[in-house]
């Protein structure tokens, strides 16, 4: 099934943004690692909905209700089940749209896969609140990687435009924390201030904006991946696809380094109190797939929010014509500021599957 992945650790997302509840199950979990269910609260906070004017009005508390897989706060070997009930739908919002799809949606593909019997409303299967539940195992895959010295950290890196400075080439897990407490998760506060003056900027014309997520993962050993299909940058880039509205993913100078020359590019190998390292990090810390113990560095690019309510020209699936369409309701005028937590969910729980794996 397309809502599943991982080979030693296997994740599987369920449910629909206006259905009863969403959730997932993880199998494979690691027996006897206990889970703080105050850090894991504090970690779903920093993606849900409805905190401020830079977000989604939608109220939803997105505490879970974990099923199976804990005993006394301790992964116990079962696969863990965890629900989070769904409260603040506005269905109504979306009877309008069944046969009118949303341009930037999976409304149409959607309506041409299933023959019409997708249930689109607030996104349905497709919609960003699928990530609630991704973030429940991220948030769990955190914090068994902090006990074996690997820490997960995000910022949002641009918006239109305005760029953040980017993570030190050997970034510490105190860095992570202190952007993970701020209400907008960037490293330069000044330059965040300008990135949410373009959000607001985009929300008061009624129209959105996208943004580039920067993720780290430190502590890892080398020697983690495989070559080609399997390797680490695929295993990666897989999961991160799957969170809705990534269009890109880049790693190390991604793209950047296809304007550079070998000698600018490639990163010189030297010793660090007796260990091997580069001087640089352009590779993203993987190379041939395989880590090399240096920093992983990823981004992804997040397209802006498909639902606006500027007029848009679609088309009526019942009379096969051309028409005009204004989306009402309550979007976001930019996710990537929420989806910072949701990249790092995936990148610690594809981490903990290669290190199980490996292991």
């Amino acid at each position: 099934m397309s809502s599943e992945f991982g080979n030693r650790l296997h994740v599987s997302i369920f449910g629909q943004s206006h259905g009863k509840a969403i959730g997932v199950v993880a199998d494979g979990l690691p027996a006897g690692e206990r889970v703080d269910l105050e850090e894991l609260a504090r970690f779903l906070a920093r993606r849900r909905p409805g905190q401020n004017a830079l977000s989604t009005s939608r109220q939803e508390t997105d505490v879970p209700e974990f099923l199976s897989g804990l005993q006394d706060g301790m992964t116990c070997g079962a696969p863990l089940c965890a629900v989070i009930q769904n409260r603040d739908q506005h269905s109504s919002d979306y009877a309008a749209l069944a046969n009118t799809p949303r341009p930037g949606h999976a409304d149409y593909t959607a309506w041409v896969k299933w023959a019409g019997h997708a249930d689109m409303r607030g996104g349905g299967h497709f919609s960003g609140r699928l990530t609630a539940p991704l973030c429940i195992v991220g948030g769990i895959a955190k914090q068994i990687l902090a006990r074996r010295g690997i820490y997960v950290g995000a910022h949002l890196f641009s918006v239109e435009g305005e760029t953040d400075v980017s993570f030190p080439l050997l970034p510490a897990p105190a860095l992570f924390k202190e952007i993970a407490a701020k209400p907008f998760p960037v490293l330069d506060d000044a330059r965040g201030q300008r990135m949410q003056g373009a959000i607001m900027a985009a929300a008061q014309e009624g129209d959105s904006v996208g943004g580039v997520v920067e993720c780290a993962a430190v502590g890892l050993p080398a020697g983690l991946g495989e070559p080609m299909f399997d390797g680490m940058e695929s295993r990666l880039a897989a999961v991160l696809f799957g969170i809705p509205a990534v269009k890109g993913v880049e790693f190390g100078a991604g793209f950047e380094a296809s304007a550079l020359r070998g000698s600018v590019n490639n990163d010189p190998f030297c010793i660090h109190d007796g260990r091997v390292e580069t001087t640089r990090n352009r590779s993203g810390g993987i190379l041939g797939g395989i880590t090399n113990g240096m920093p992983l560095s990823v981004r992804a690019a997040f397209k802006p929010t498909p639902s606006i309510s500027k007029p848009q020209q679609t088309v009526d699936l019942n009379r096969m014509e051309e028409t005009e369409l204004v989306i009402s309701g309550r979007h976001d005028p930019c996710v990537a500021h929420r989806a910072v937590p949701v990249v790092e969910a995936a990148v610690a729980t594809v981490l903990l599957d290669i290190l199980l794996e490996q292991n």
